[in-house]
């Protein structure tokens, strides 16, 4: 079993992950919305790469997390954070924003093979100066063909929508894939092996 920490997600998918593994977590809420600014900027920036975009999510939300902690007066524990991407071309596909976003997407993706990668950050160590530990999964989805009947019932479905790229590897969408080469956790949304070896080497967890 692990020590406690702070996962700096509301996605209830790594919650999920985090369970089966074994480690103990609270969830650490960082400001994501209006009226007052996002702690963290999760625009794309102009000419950022897929790769570079994870990373930089992922590492700014572990780092303000961990400053968050101390503002708040918090018991001091590790802060985990991850970002997920889906890319195809060279362009990130984020959350749909409606119905017809959705349908683009999966239009998109419909035959062929896609990147999703995943970028998980540990920060952890002392607040005025904590340590930032990193990983990454990256892996290769291909879709089967998809024809319009069922774009249109998987977007009525709901499930497409807070999710990156569009669909969800662990519901509905599970019909869609023909192959997957990496990691099912890291398309899911946190890469179990790389996070368990980012925790055990920190010291933080005894996991099998």
């Amino acid at each position: 079993m692990s020590d406690l920490i702070y996962l700096a997600s509301r996605s209830p998918r790594r919650r999920e992950l985090l369970r089966q593994i074994g480690v103990r977590h609270e969830v650490l809420l960082l400001r994501a919305q209006s009226p007052r600014q996002p702690d963290v900027d999760e625009t794309p920036h102009a000419g950022e790469s897929p790769a570079g975009y994870a990373a930089r999510v992922a590492t700014e939300k572990a780092r303000v997390g961990a400053q968050v902690v101390a503002m708040r007066g918090l018991p001091l524990r590790p802060v985990l954070a991850a970002d997920t991407v889906v890319s195809i071309d060279g362009h990130i596909l984020g959350k749909p924003a409606d119905r017809d976003e959705a349908a683009a997407f999966l239009r998109r993706l419909a035959g062929r093979t896609h990147e999703v990668r995943t970028f998980v950050a540990l920060a952890h160590g002392p607040a005025a100066q904590p340590q930032l530990a990193t990983a990454e999964s990256v892996s290769a989805v291909r879709f089967a063909p998809l024809d319009e009947r069922q774009i249109a019932r998987y977007c009525a479905s709901g499930e497409p929508y807070d999710k990156a790229g569009g669909y969800a590897i662990q519901g509905l969408a599970a019909s869609f894939i023909a192959h997957l080469e990496g990691s099912y956790s890291g398309v899911m949304g946190l890469p179990l092996f790389e996070t368990a070896q980012l925790l055990r080497q920190a010291g933080i967890a005894e996991l099998p």
